[in-house]
């Protein structure tokens, strides 16, 4: 498939449909998320300085399309559900029940799709599409065996994901681990740290914080554990520096084994973390006296994990200790031999 020329913006490709729409009018409840305003609290300062125009006009042109959809399916196409593929850049971690999606399914078959879904053409398969928005619909439609209205825009990677990320700002749903995902995937499609934290409405320690999760704890693992909703970013964060070396992840691995775990998403977490933060208690340090024939005391030894410590007692703890300095070769000649097997 020959790629389609990229538009110089996303509002270019809604042209054709503005003159489709004559007034907007407020739209009904809608089945999946509504776009909201991120919560100010979350806005740092760092977070405005790095907003820059790129991020202005997306998130201008986003603004523009709600609008469209707003005002009704105009200029919408109807596609069959199987030449659909998910977005490059998934959002969720599977949902650890199917309780709010049956009732979700069973309101738009109901009610109908209300407002369509946005997708873009595959970018090397004719034919196809990827979904930009609407996950959830397309699901029900699939599973109802219904066509589903969709919105078809040009749209590239880069643009695709600072727009999802701008959607996924004002989404309160998602997880701080989803929120963290999604951010490792903009980093891996080369998106700048500028433009992951205007879309994200995150700052730099916050950023960095979320790279210190991603980068440690493997994809696997937290697919394994789930979203886990009631799990914030210090919990992931005393997670991941448990997780320090090979043999820690396997003992995550192993505690979540197929068919080993059957719990919630956040139960799953308190199991792996449980199992890597439960140490074996630390020896306690050892006072043993040493005395002579006649019983005067030559020295006290503290012996630990990681240091043995010898206090004298008088003259004839100096000359123990003499003694011992001069036996020393030959009583590591004898550990050796003893752990030969000698």
């Amino acid at each position: 498939m020959t790629k389609p020329p990229r538009r110089s913006s996303i509002t270019a490709s809604f042209g054709a449909l503005t003159a489709d729409i004559k007034a907007a009018r407020p739209s009904p409840p809608e089945q999946t998320t509504s776009v909201q305003a991120p919560a100010p609290s979350r806005v740092g300062a760092g977070v405005i300085s790095v907003t820059h125009r790129a991020i202005s006009d997306i998130r201008n042109e986003r603004d523009r399309l709600q609008a469209l959809l707003d005002a009704g399916a105009a200029g919408s196409v109807e596609l069959t559900p199987d030449t659909i593929d998910p977005s490059p850049f998934p959002d969720r971690l599977p949902d650890d029940g199917d309780a709010d999606f049956a009732l979700f399914k069973q309101s738009f078959e109901a009610e109908g799709q209300r407002v369509p879904i946005q997708v873009r053409p595959h970018p090397t398969q004719a034919g196809r599409y990827q979904v930009i928005y609407g996950h959830r619909r397309l699901r029900a439609a699939r599973e109802l065996g219904r066509k589903i209205k969709a919105l078809v825009i040009e749209m590239s990677d880069h643009d695709l994901a600072v727009s999802q990320g701008i959607e996924n700002a004002g989404r309160q749903d998602l997880s701080w681990i989803e929120r963290a995902l999604f951010a490792s995937r903009m980093e891996q499609a080369g998106i700048k740290p500028r433009d992951i934290k205007a879309a994200l409405t995150i700052d730099d320690p916050e950023l960095t914080r979320m790279r210190s999760v991603y980068r440690s704890v493997p994809l696997d693992l937290i697919e394994a554990i789930g979203r886990a909703p009631k799990i914030g970013r210090p919990r992931w964060g005393e997670l991941a520096k448990l997780l320090t070396n090979d043999a820690a992840v396997d003992a995550a691995r192993r505690t979540l084994s197929a068919g080993k775990v059957q719990k919630d998403s956040n139960e799953r977490f308190q199991l792996v973390f449980s199992a890597l933060s439960t140490k074996t208690p630390a020896q306690q340090p050892s006072d043993l006296e040493f005395t002579d024939r006649s019983g005067a005391r030559l020295c006290k030894l503290r012996i630990s994990s990681k240091e043995l410590r010898m206090t004298l007692e008088g003259k004839r703890g100096a000359e123990f200790a003499a003694f011992l300095h001069d036996q020393m070769q030959e009583l590591i000649d004898r550990f050796e031999a003893q752990a030969a097997g000698e």
